[in-house]
């Protein structure tokens, strides 16, 4: 049976958040000079790039939420300099997004988004929006996935996408995050 466009939403979100989760826990193995590091990627430190990652994400969360906080959300390029500051931001934000995703319907979906650019308000459809939001994602933990690796702290697996066998495997993480797998996919 199909979990229907919603529910892929909702999966989305929830892993999304799980990767954040995993990337910013194998990072907790750095030190300071080691994740303020320069580095090469657009951003080049993984300081500078996680934090970019939580940047846009409140961007259009906010967007999504129906608010109008706009490009004020990249007024400081790195709102949390360490990771013990930038960890549970980033969880809160995943959690707001994934609020966002539960609420979803297929109206909804197709609904329209106000996102504010200070010099007009662009009008997006929320699935198209919700889709580079998480491209968006995927691409920056990709670059920061690869700026772990010249580290001593082991990057993570990131490329999966909650394979029903593979449930053990990740049952850990998911207690820490407060989730089941029932929780992630019954809507």
């Amino acid at each position: 049976m199909s979990a229907g466009f919603v529910q892929t939403y909702r999966a989305f979100a929830h892993n999304n958040a799980w990767a954040n989760h995993r990337l910013l826990t194998a990072c907790s193995a750095l030190g300071k000079a080691d994740f303020e590091a320069e580095r090469s990627g657009f951003f080049p430190s993984l300081q500078r790039t996680l934090n970019h990652i939580y940047i846009i994400d409140l961007f259009y969360v906010d967007a999504l939420e129906g608010g109008s906080l706009g490009p004020a959300a990249w007024k400081n390029e790195v709102p949390y300099p360490s990771l013990a500051e930038l960890k549970p931001a980033q969880a809160a934000i995943d959690r707001r997004l994934i609020a966002v995703c539960d609420a979803l319907t297929p109206e909804l979906l197709n609904g329209a988004v106000r996102i504010n650019r200070d010099s007009h308000i662009q009008i997006e459809r929320r699935d198209r929006l919700l889709m580079h939001l998480f491209q968006h994602q995927i691409h920056h933990r990709g670059q920061a996935h690869a700026m772990l690796s010249g580290t001593s702290a082991a990057p993570p697996q990131l490329d999966e996408f909650f394979a029903e066998g593979e449930a053990p495997l990740r049952a850990a993480e998911f207690a820490e995050l407060g989730w089941t797998e029932d929780g992630v996919w019954t809507s």
